[in-house]
Formats: structure tokens, C-alpha cells, sequence
């Protein structure tokens, strides 16, 4: 294909871990658009800078000097990853076409939304041009500014016999419906809820020292889930209504403290994850079964929550017949999915080719994503 060039994708979720970078060789353009995976890149935020992330979100106010601090905090640790990225991968950072940049989201209620980062500084510490900020322009074309992965999930996934459902359980959980060779336009795609938040939280809460994660989902495993929670939980009008919508961790924590405090207490933690692990589990496949226009031939995960096996336990449960996989079963490394899509992305951006699609966030149109900032 023609047009070859490498791009850096760098996503940070909402789950605030840190910093995933993955090396692009991207050839052809718009559509017609392949990916080849280089290096993928894990860097964790500082432990200062996690518990900024989570306080501001948790609190939903900020000082103006925490505000910039942490912008060039979040905006150095971006850097680093890219940097770090390239010297495993035996490249330099001429070899970079541009850096697809996601930013740190530290709100989203649409048409408001916040990815918090310093393109002009990223650019300086790389020395490649940005493109960054994704969410905005869609945001303006009356759309929910999310889901944005959906793009690449069509050019990477698309099958031509076989309905598929790429499920992304990140902080939040969502889901893109591709019909068996469909189009762009045949696309669906949206959140189900939470997907890590919850559990994270709660992990966070007990142990503020601690991992910040259920690692594997082991504590979960050993608790028993509250199903009249979760029925109340999913009794919540997000999840009874349709679709195009969108969510934010902060929300989905705070309606799981509602509902565990009209039962009068927390109870114990492996029960409280379990319970959470649950509500994920069955507002997903809720989400299918009420929102698709047919339920999936399969489904494949990916992201942090794929570890989890209690919560991919309870999915299976849920999902009799019908394959769960992995997007590293089919080449991709589930860690790195959502940095890959950054990137191809961001090659749209370059090429002015609209990046959103309508069925997923609710636009009015397809516009071209992101703002660039030129290489320094």
C-alpha cells in the first residue's frame, strides 16, 4: 500500500494507570488503512501523579496551579513513554511521522469534555509534530465525543462472515458491533458502563497504598456478588437508555456508593469486587441484547479488564455458545489496542479523512479529529 509512515499512538484511560505507547507502521490512507504493530510501551504515572488524576476526578474540582502541573506532569510522562518507545524499538525520532496523542481525561459529560495534556510539549520533547485532542470536534458535530475507537476497530476487525463484537473493558466498558462485511455506516458502537472503575476504586479505597488494581480479579474470585445490587444498579436510567451514549468512571462509582448505601453498608471487599465484577459482566451483555440489531457470532476482548478472570468468567457464563476471545488470538495485544487506534487515527487526521463514526458517537456528520501542533 502506498503512503507508509510511523506513527506513535499514546493513550492513558480511565483508569489512570499510565501511559501505553504503541509504534505504528501505518500504510494507505482513510479506509484502506493497515497497521502494523512495532513496539508496544507500558510507562505507569508517578505515584503523586495517580493520586492527582484520582482526586481531581473523584472531587470534580481543581486549583488552577494543580491544573497546570499536572498537565505538564501527564504531558512529560507522555514524552517519556514515546521516547522510551522508540530506543527499545532500535528507531530514533526522525523515524516518527507524529505523535497520536489521547491525553488524560479528567471529565466527560458531553458536549463538555476534558483530555488533559501539552501538545506543544510533547512536540518539544519529541521533536514531531502532535496531533492531540480528539474528542472536541466530534463533540461539536453534536456527537458524545466517544466511543472514538470504533474506527480502527472496523479496519482492523472486520470480518466477512461473521458478526463480531469488539468489547473494551478499560475503566469503562464498551462495545462496537460490526456486522458481517459491513460498512463504516453499518457500524454500532457505545458504553455499557464500568469496566475496571468500580473494582479499582474499591481496591483503592481499602488499600490506598496498595497494587490500585484486583490483580487477576483474585480477590473477586473469592467473594459472593450481591445480585439485588446489581439489579439496582442496572435499574439506573444510563443503562436502560439507547444508544448513542457515553460515560465517565467518576459517574458509574458514584451511583455503585449510592446503591451500596441504600443496603446500609459496604459489606466485605471480595463480596463489594464481586459484586462489581457482576454489574460489568451483565451490563454488557444487557447492552447487546437489548441495543444490537443480533446478538455476535463472538466476541473479543481486550484491555486491563481481559486479566480480570472474574469478570471474563462471569461473561462466559453469560454467553453460552458464542466464542469469547481475545484481540491477541487475532495479532493484537490487547494491552496495546486502543494506542494502535490513536495512531491510525491520527494518520487520518494527516490525511483529512474523518476519524469519527456517526453510528458510535451520534454526530451529526463525520468530521475530521483532532487539532495538530507542528514539529518544533
Amino acid at each position: 500500500m502506498p503512503n507508509p509512515r510511523i506513527i506513535a499512538g499514546a493513550m492513558s484511560g480511565t483508569s489512570a494507570d499510565g501511559v501505553d505507547v504503541a509504534l505504528v507502521r501505518v500504510e494507505g490512507t482513510g479506509l484502506e488503512m493497515s497497521a502494523r504493530l512495532l513496539r508496544h510501551h507500558h510507562l505507569d504515572y508517578e505515584s503523586h501523579l495517580k493520586s492527582q488524576i484520582f482526586d481531581s476526578r473523584n472531587r470534580g474540582e481543581i486549583s488552577l496551579a494543580t491544573l497546570a502541573g499536572m498537565g505538564r506532569a501527564i504531558s512529560l510522562a507522555y514524552a517519556d513513554a514515546i521516547n522510551q518507545s522508540l530506543e527499545l524499538a532500535g528507531l530514533h525520532q526522525n523515524d516518527l511521522t507524529a505523535v497520536a496523542a489521547h491525553g488524560q481525561t479528567l471529565f466527560h459529560d458531553p458536549p463538555k469534555t476534558i483530555q488533559w495534556l501539552d501538545p506543544a510539549l510533547i512536540a518539544a520533547e519529541t521533536n514531531c509534530v502532535v496531533i492531540c485532542d480528539f474528542r472536541r470536534a466530534d463533540c461539536a458535530a453534536g456527537g458524545q465525543g466517544a466511543p472514538l475507537v470504533p474506527f480502527a476497530d472496523h479496519i482492523l476487525f472486520t470480518d466477512p462472515l461473521r458478526h463480531r463484537v469488539l468489547l473494551n473493558l478499560g475503566g469503562i466498558a464498551n462495545i462496537t458491533c460490526l456486522p458481517a462485511a459491513g460498512s463504516i455506516d453499518s457500524l454500532l458502537a457505545f458504553d455499557t458502563g464500568p469496566g475496571n472503575c468500580i473494582s479499582d476504586f474499591l481496591i483503592r479505597y481499602m488499600n490506598p497504598e496498595g497494587p490500585g488494581v484486583d490483580v487477576g480479579g483474585t480477590l473477586a474470585s473469592l467473594g459472593t456478588p450481591d445480585e439485588t445490587i446489581v439489579l439496582k444498579m442496572l435499574a439506573e436510567p444510563f443503562f436502560k437508555s439507547k444508544p448513542p451514549k457515553s460515560t465517565d468512571a467518576p459517574a458509574m462509582i458514584d451511583l455503585f456508593n449510592r446503591c451500596i448505601e441504600d443496603f446500609g453498608s459496604r459489606g466485605k471487599l471480595p463480596n463489594n469486587l464481586a459484586t462489581a465484577c457482576l454489574i460489568t459482566a451483565t451490563a454488557i451483555i444487557r447492552a447487546m441484547r437489548d441495543f444490537l440489531p443480533h446478538f455476535p457470532d463472538e466476541v473479543i476482548a481486550s484491555g486491563g479488564g481481559v486479566h480480570n478472570q472474574t469478570i471474563m468468567t462471569f461473561l462466559r457464563k453469560q454467553l453460552p455458545g458464542v466464542p469469547l476471545k481475545t484481540t491477541d488470538e487475532l495479532g493484537v495485544p490487547s494491552e496495546a489496542k486502543e494506542a494502535i487506534a490513536f495512531a491510525l487515527l491520527g494518520a487520518a487526521t494527516l490525511d483529512g479523512v474523518p476519524g469519527n463514526v456517526v453510528g458510535a458517537t451520534g454526530a451529526r456528520r463525520r468530521v475530521v479529529l483532532g487539532s495538530v501542533t507542528p514539529r518544533p
